[in-house]
């Protein structure tokens, strides 16, 4: 079994190439500032492709190539909030929604943990991080329609609520997975503060917008600004964004975020650039051998401010 990898403090980091077991969760020294990354590797055919190795990836920052010091694709510990729009236009939906959620909720290893939120003109945490399914199975039974929609607001809270759980020692993989039916109506946050906050997290964001009538939305300017906040979220994050068809396509989209987030690579490096100027870095991942894989992933950070 390979030992955890313990980045130290040392002036001088040689690049390392560990794979970890899924048991024993890399642990970092103090002081290190390691960007980490989570990436997923599409192939032409929107397979998840598994078989990658440290040698297949290049990492860039501003356009410097970068030395990697992580490198793994164990199953990490993964923390979950997992989001459910019940204002009253989902009062149809919301039996199917709540048996997606728990089929979702069951795919949980016991090294993982989840927050059930529902949202409405208010978010309410129906149950806090936990593993066990029974207590994240019951929350998904509380849902109750009723109000108008305030997801910036939820979306704001959730993202708080996931940074709180980060923990110097631990690599943990961190998502939120929001399933809405409709345009925002009732925040006080707006739409960019929500995305500025994304930004500066290490949260990748998962949405699943439910329309009835995505020929008609098209033409509505309010649902677009809708289609746009949560595409630009996910593509920030390293997340994404499904728009099923129909209630009956909702189970297999759960199953997909489920893949993605056991399939995907965890990547580390500490920049090249030393300056704490608090300015954005932009990220580009790619694996030059493989020209036709899709790789997604956080696409930057904001650096420390001195």
């Amino acid at each position: 079994m390979r030992a955890p990898l313990v980045l130290c403090l040392t002036a001088c980091l040689a690049p390392l190439a560990v794979a970890q077991t899924a048991q024993q969760p890399p642990i970092f020294g103090v002081g290190i500032d390691v960007i980490n990354l989570n990436v997923s590797v599409t192939d032409v055919s929107n397979h998840y492709v598994t078989d990658l190795t440290v040698g297949d990836f290049a990492v860039f920052e501003d356009g410097l190539r970068q030395d990697l010091t992580l490198f793994t694709h164990e199953n990490l510990p993964i923390s979950l909030s997992v989001m459910i729009d019940v204002s009253a236009s989902m009062d149809e939906k919301i039996s199917v929604a709540q048996a997606a959620a728990t089929r979702f909720v069951k795919t949980l290893r016991p090294q993982d943990n989840a927050q059930i939120v529902q949202f409405n003109d208010r978010a309410t945490t129906l149950q806090d991080f936990t593993n066990d399914h029974a207590l994240l199975e019951a929350a998904i039974d509380r849902t109750q329609t009723s109000g108008p929609t305030a997801m910036y607001n939820a979306l704001y809270i959730a993202l708080k609520e996931l940074e709180k759980t980060k923990t110097a020692k631990e690599l943990r993989r961190r998502a939120v997975v929001l399933l809405t039916d409709g345009e925002d109506t009732a925040s006080l946050v707006s739409d960019d503060q929500v995305i500025e906050l994304a930004k500066k997290t290490e949260v990748a964001i998962y949405s699943i917008s439910l329309r009835n009538n995505r020929a008609a939305d098209r033409e509505r300017l309010a649902f677009s600004q809708a289609a746009y906040v949560l595409t630009t979220l996910a593509n920030e994050t390293g997340g994404q964004v499904h728009f099923p068809n129909s209630l009956s396509e909702l189970d297999a989209v759960y199953d997909r975020i489920a893949e993605e987030l056991r399939t995907q690579y965890s990547i580390g490096y500490v920049s090249s650039n030393k300056r704490k100027d608090g300015k954005w870095r932009r990220i580009v991942v790619r694996v030059p051998g493989r020209e036709n894989l899709q790789v997604r992933h956080k696409i930057g950070y904001y650096a420390a401010a001195s």
